[in-house]
C-alpha cells in the first residue's frame, strides 16, 4: 500500500502536464482501489466531455505476485503471467517506469518491452538495475520526490527539449470514496458507539516484524487513551496477523475492524489520530490529510515517512536506530527504545492540536 500511495503524486504530476497521455499501472489486485485516485485540481476530458475529477490511471494490469508465490511451478501460475506480458505488450507503452526498485517489478516492467524502461541507478534490490535501459541518478531523499525524479527522466528519454517536465514537484492526490463503503464505516462506528470524543485508529502491524513497536506497548497506549475518553479501534490484519491483534483488542478492550481499503479509507477518514509504524495504514492517513503519530525504528523517515501536505504529523525515532532493510523478525533495538510515555504525550498533543484546529474551523 506504501508503494502505491508513495507513487501516486509522481502520476498525478505527469497527469497535470500530460493530460491527454495514456497511464498504466501494474499492481497487486488488493491495491487496485487506489488507483481509482484522481487528480483534485484538473479539469480535462475527451470528446468535449468535461471531468471534475478525472482519474490519474488509465490501465489498472493485475499482477497477483502474492498468490504466483504460494504455486510458483504451477501451470495456472505460468499462463497468468504469459497472459499478463501479452497484455502489457499489447498497450504498447513508450515508456516504462519502475518505482519499486525491487527485482520483482523490474522483471514485470521488462516484460512491457517499452522502447525505454527507466529505473534508478541504486534501486531498492541492486539486482534490479540489470534490467534498465536508463538508470537514473537519483538524488532526492523522499520516496514520492524520487518517484517524480524517475518520471521526468522517462519522459525526457521520449520527449525532446521537454521543458513542463523540469522540476517536476509531486502533484495531490484524491484518495477515491466509495459510498458502500462509507455506510459500511457509519453502521459500524454507530455500533461501537464511538460518541462525541470519536476514535483513535491503531496500526501496530507492519510488512516485518522489526519494524513493529511491541504489542504489549500497543495496549498500554490503548488503555490510557480509553481511560481518557477516546475510543480505540484496531485496524485488521491477516494471517498470523489476527491472533496477535485479537490478543492485543483483548487485553485493552479495543475492537479490531477487519476491511478492505475502500473500507479502510472511510475508517481513516474518520479517525481522531492514527498511530503505527512504518506501513501502508499511516501512509494512507497522511495521504488523506488526518493526524498521524509514526513510530519508526530501521527505516528512514526522511524517506520513507509521512509526506502528504495537510496532514498533521509527528514521527518518532530514537536516536540509536540504525538503518536495516533486511526484514528481522524481532523489534528493532532502537524502535524498542520509545517508551510509552513518549507515545502517549505525543498522541494527547496531536489529539489536543486536532481539537484546537476543529474548534476553530467551527468558530471561524
Amino acid at each position: 500500500m506504501g508503494d502505491v500511495l508513495h507513487g501516486l503524486p509522481a502520476a498525478a504530476a505527469l497527469r497535470e502536464r500530460l493530460p491527454e497521455c495514456v497511464i498504466g499501472w501494474a499492481v497487486e489486485p488488493r491495491w487496485k482501489a487506489l488507483l481509482e485516485s484522481s487528480h483534485p485540481h484538473l479539469n480535462h476530458g475527451e470528446a468535449g466531455i468535461e471531468m471534475k475529477h478525472p482519474r490519474i490511471v488509465d490501465r489498472v494490469h493485475d499482477v497477483p505476485t502474492r498468490a504466483w508465490a504460494k504455486r510458483p511451478f504451477s501451470v495456472h501460475t505460468a499462463r497468468e503471467i504469459l497472459a499478463l506480458r501479452r497484455e502489457l505488450q499489447a498497450e504498447k507503452y513508450d515508456v516504462c517506469v519502475d518505482l519499486q526498485g525491487s527485482i520483482r517489478s523490474a522483471m514485470i516492467g521488462r516484460m512491457a518491452q517499452a522502447k525505454h524502461f527507466v529505473g534508478a541507478k541504486e534501486p531498492r534490490e541492486k539486482q534490479a538495475r540489470w534490467l534498465y535501459g536508463t538508470q537514473v541518478d537519483v538524488r532526492s531523499r523522499h520516496v514520492i520526490e524520487q518517484a517524480c525524479e524517475l518520471v521526468k527522466w522517462g519522459m525526457a528519454t521520449l520527449v525532446e527539449d521537454w521543458q513542463p517536465i523540469e522540476g517536476m514537484a509531486p502533484a495531490r492526490v484524491s484518495i477515491p470514496i466509495d459510498a458502500e463503503a462509507e455506510r459500511w464505516c457509519d453502521e459500524v462506528l454507530a455500533r461501537l458507539e464511538t460518541g462525541p470524543q470519536g476514535f483513535v485508529l491503531l496500526a501496530p502491524t507492519a510488512g516485518w516484524g522489526a519494524k513493529q513497536w511491541p504489542t504489549e506497548r500497543y495496549a498500554e497506549l490503548a488503555r490510557r487513551l480509553a481511560a481518557a475518553g477516546s475510543r480505540v479501534l484496531i485496524n485488521g490484519g491477516s494471517g498470523a496477523d489476527r491472533v496477535m491483534l485479537a490478543q492485543l483488542a483483548e487485553s485493552c478492550s479495543a475492537t479490531v475492524v477487519e476491511s478492505d481499503i475502500p473500507r479502510l479509507v472511510a475508517l481513516t477518514r474518520r479517525a481522531r489520530l492514527t498511530v503505527g509504524g512504518d506501513s501502508g495504514p499511516i501512509h494512507l492517513a497522511a495521504a488523506l490529510g488526518g493526524s498521524v503519530l509514526a513510530l519508526f525504528g530501521p527505516t528512514d523517515p526522511a524517506r520513507n515517512g509521512p509526506y502528504f501536505v495537510g496532514a498533521k504529523v509527528r514521527v518518532l525515532r530514537h536516536s540509536t536506530s540504525r538503518l536495516d532493510r533486511a526484514r528481522h523478525a524481532n523489534t528493532e533495538a532502537g524502535l524498542a527504545k520509545i517508551t510509552e510515555d513518549e507515545v502517549v504525550a505525543a498522541a494527547f498533543e496531536l489529539l489536543r492540536e486536532g481539537k484546537d484546529r476543529t474548534e476553530g474551523n467551527e468558530n471561524g
